[in-house]
């Protein structure tokens, strides 16, 4: 492997996101959207965030939603951190990824 090829492999293992760490944040602080943070979905995350803090609101039926969409997060966290790392990895080869919605 030549020096290039080294120091990006380098440069991928520095930023690529760990599943461990994504479902450690969605475990712990996954209301407040911190998981989604993590893998760059800021969006969705404020989302999260702000149905934490005013899901009380309507009658408690944004905490109930809110605790749906954890659920399911569960399953997406994969997803999520593949199309995260896969961006690292366009960035390391120096190409520039697709431009995807990313809520």
């Amino acid at each position: 492997m030549d020096n290039d090829g080294v120091r990006a492999q380098l440069y991928y293992d520095a930023h690529k996101k760990s599943q461990g760490a994504a479902y450690l944040l969605w475990f712990f602080l996954g209301g407040l959207g911190a998981h989604r943070f993590y893998v760059g979905r800021v969006g969705t995350g404020i989302v999260q965030l702000l149905l934490c803090l005013f899901g009380w609101l309507p009658l408690f039926a944004g905490w109930f939603a809110l605790s749906i969409w954890w659920i399911v997060d569960a399953f997406l966290i994969p997803d999520m951190l593949r199309q995260a790392n896969m961006e690292v990895a366009d960035q390391v080869m120096g190409q520039s990824s697709p431009m995807r919605p990313r809520f």
